[in-house]
């Protein structure tokens, strides 16, 4: 026993020692830092993971496509040969492809279109293939439960058909509403399947102007599978007076939440187009916290 015992943490160490420094550092932490591709303007580009690398996140979520009037989303992810491009490049960079986003229903409606499981489907299938286990859903103007509850009943059916179908899967679809923290615990309760989840967005508690640190607390670890720790542009996330970034990070260690921190807007006003500058500036700032 004790010479297997000695065998395992050879082969462990082994391991570690052959990878690279950043490598280990990425694996150790306990909060990552993403971007998304689409707010780089790189939509499913090869050159949101450079840029990424440069920026100096820890992995990009990567949009499956436009969806318009098409059944399913132009996601060329679908292409045996893109697709490896994309992981091969990853895999150089040393950057994680973290979330596959269906960023084409905040315009279309989910809850109104008659082929939403062909689209699920292909997400799905496109996250098996890519080892991704999650991804984003936002439920659009279309289907805004605060503005339009008429509309309950259609969402809750088809994300208990999508929650399914992500559960057999073995992934997770990630929601973001409209609604209030304790609105999205009932939601979640009412759909009833461990295959959604909600994808935080601190904009939102914020522009309603609700406690963003209690909303997180009443969600909890286990209803948050990731979180878009930004606000709205205007200024970088160092200079918001909106968010006490040191006591969202006090808040989500005392849930011992992990998982991605995700950038998706506080853009300087003054330098809109500056994607880089923008995006590195947040980057730092939220490594400068969260990775200590």
């Amino acid at each position: 026993m004790k010479k297997l015992t000695i065998a395992i943490l050879a082969t462990t160490m082994t391991f570690f020692c052959s990878l690279p420094l950043e490598s280990i550092a990425q694996i150790n932490q306990k909060y990552k830092i993403g971007v998304i591709d689409l707010m780089l303007l790189k939509r499913q580009k090869l050159g949101a993971l450079t840029l990424t690398k440069e920026i100096g996140a820890d992995g990009v979520e990567v949009d499956m496509g436009g969806l318009g009037k098409r059944p399913t989303f132009e996601n060329a992810l679908a292409n045996d040969s893109v697709r490896t491009v994309f992981l091969n490049k990853a895999k150089e960079l040393n950057i994680e492809m973290f979330s596959l986003a269906m960023t084409g229903y905040y315009a279309q409606s989910f809850c109104g279109r008659e082929e939403y499981k062909k689209s699920i489907e292909d997400c799905i299938k496109t996250m098996q293939l890519m080892n991704i286990k999650i991804a984003f859903l936002p439920l659009g103007v279309q289907c805004d439960l605060k503005k339009d509850p008429a509309v309950r009943d259609s969402v809750v059916a088809r994300l208990k058909v999508a929650g399914e179908m992500a559960k057999k899967a073995g992934v997770i679809i990630g929601i973001e509403t409209a609604l209030s923290a304790s609105e999205e615990v009932k939601l979640l309760k009412e759909i009833g399947s461990e295959g959604i989840k909600i994808y935080f967005n601190f904009s939102s508690p914020l522009k309603e102007g609700r406690d963003l640190y209690k909303e997180l607390k009443i969600l909890g670890k286990n209803r948050i599978c990731m979180i878009h720790c930004t606000n709205k542009d205007g200024v970088w996330l160092q200079n918001d007076p909106e968010i006490d970034m040191k006591k969202v990070k006090a808040t989500l260690d005392k849930m011992k939440w992990t998982g991605w921190l995700v950038i998706e807007r506080s853009r300087d006003a003054n330098r809109p187009r500056d994607v880089k500058g923008n995006f590195g500036a947040n980057t730092a700032f939220l490594k400068s916290i969260f990775q200590k």
